[in-house]
This record gives C-alpha cells, sequence and structure tokens, in this order.
C-alpha cells in the first residue's frame, strides 16, 4: 500500500514538473511550415523520394507512420504507395509534419515556449532527439527564413 502511495505521489509530481517546464506551446502555422520546408532545402511541390526521405518536407516512412499515417483523397494508410504518395503531395505532407508537431512538441531549446524553433529541431533532429545540435546548413536555412518572414511583417 505504501509503494503505491509513493507511486501515485511521484507521477503527480513528474506531472506537474513537466506542466511547469513546458510554458507555452503556440500551434504550428503556415509561416513556419514554410521555413520547415525552406530549410530543409529545396523546398518545391515537385520533389519526390530520394533515398528514405520524400517530398518538400524530406519525410521519412517512420515519421509518416509518426505523424498519424495521413493518406491523399482516395487512399488508405494500408496502402503499399500510402506514405510516398502522402509525403509527395503538398496538403497531405503538411498534415504529416502537423500531426508529427502535435505528437511531440516538447520545449527543446529550454525558452519555456514551445514555438516554430522548437518545431524545426523537432521535425530534423525527431520527437526524442531535438534537444541535439541542428546541422549547420539546416539552421542557417532556417534562421535565414525566419527573419526573411519578419523584415516581411514590419
Amino acid at each position: 500500500m505504501a509503494f503505491n502511495v509513493l507511486f501515485a505521489t511521484a507521477v503527480l509530481c513528474l506531472t506537474a514538473l513537466s506542466l511547469s517546464v513546458s510554458g507555452e506551446i503556440i500551434p504550428i502555422d503556415e509561416p513556419c511550415l514554410g521555413c520547415l520546408c525552406e530549410a530543409n532545402g529545396e523546398c518545391s511541390p515537385h520533389m519526390k523520394c530520394s533515398g528514405e526521405v520524400c517530398g518538400m518536407f524530406g519525410i521519412t516512412y517512420a515519421y509518416w507512420a509518426d505523424s498519424g499515417r495521413p493518406v491523399i483523397a482516395g487512399s488508405k494508410p494500408t496502402d503499399s504507395d500510402a506514405y510516398p504518395k502522402c509525403a509527395n503531395d503538398p496538403k497531405c505532407a503538411k498534415e504529416s509534419v502537423i500531426g508529427y508537431m502535435n505528437r511531440y512538441a516538447q520545449d527543446c531549446n529550454h525558452d519555456r515556449v514551445v514555438d516554430c524553433s522548437d518545431y524545426a529541431a523537432i521535425h530534423k533532429l525527431g520527437g526524442f532527439g531535438c534537444k541535439g545540435h541542428l546541422p549547420q546548413d539546416y539552421k542557417m536555412r532556417f534562421k535565414t527564413c525566419q527573419l526573411s518572414l519578419k523584415e516581411l511583417s514590419g
């Protein structure tokens, strides 16, 4: 009995700690999606599969599966070509990125806000590796896109 009380108390404390540390969560939006695409490299809706990644966001099969397996109209998640069809379709690929971010949203840079900078790290490094170091070229393309957006907005 004492163990159960101790375990329940520990779970409640850890839950409260994780909620207080995570802070505000800003939902991913179109400008952020655009910068994730730009950071990935050539952001073209005509990109196809190359090696283990597909489409303009560079989505892997595992990423797509973790995102909830979205599909284009007329497809089923169990279809053998559901992943590449989705990842190569701009609308479905965006749904995949949004699903992945919703699943793994976290404060990767410890600023107490989950925002586009965190989503960039999650997109490139994965939901369990986002506190790692981003490749320099990816980071520079992302920052350049973010600066361009700030300049456009005034």
